[in-house]
């Protein structure tokens, strides 16, 4: 199997990013599964954490492409971010969902839920069931505790607005996986 950064650019434009890592299979310590729903953001958008210049949250989004970015999303879970764009611009990828494959008990341990749909459908489901930490904020993703792999096969990915904010909702950088009961919010 190839490696993901011989295939992915990361330091393209996040929009242009995202859709390819859809499909792309995710473990943090070996426990994850196929990438679904991601969402693009970039300093030039207002919804974007950069979108106000560096700051001590937000400085592994100027950091390195290919790296993690990692925040504490209303206080109570870590949520992740996959780092693009030329050094300095501030960009990333918020992953939104994730589809189980590998782990599932240790996930289902840590969400304290049974159904499969429910332990990876949402930032911060995939935060808590892939056991996130702020300590993975800067780190490179192509080194462990991560593994970063590309889609077993061609995948149709679908495109729409981003869920959950009030600035540059027009801008289409939500993109899922087609037919996935895994998303965190349907598609319109």
């Amino acid at each position: 199997m190839s490696d993901i950064f011989s295939v992915i650019d990361f330091s393209a434009p996040s929009h242009e990013v995202a859709p390819q890592l859809i499909g792309a299979q995710f473990f943090v310590n070996g426990v994850g599964g196929i990438i679904v729903e991601v969402e693009a953001y970039d300093q030039s958008e207002p919804a974007s954490h950069t979108f106000s210049g560096p700051s001590v949250r937000n400085a592994s989004m100027f950091g390195p492409p290919g790296r993690a970015y990692v925040y504490r999303s209303y206080g109570i879970h870590w949520c992740l971010n996959f780092v693009c764009s030329s050094e300095g611009h501030g960009a990333g990828i918020l992953i939104r969902a994730i589809q189980p494959t590998k782990g599932l008990e240790i996930m289902r341990a840590r969400r304290g839920v049974e159904a499969e749909r429910l332990l990876c459908s949402g930032p911060g489901r995939v935060g808590q069931a892939l056991e996130i930490l702020h300590a993975f904020n800067g780190r490179s993703l192509a080194k462990k505790p991560f593994t970063l792999l590309p889609a077993i096969a061609p995948v149709d990915v679908i495109q729409g607005s981003r869920v959950g904010i009030s600035k540059a909702m027009d801008l289409q950088w939500r993109f899922g996986l087609a037919g996935s009961p895994f998303l965190s919010k349907p598609f319109r």
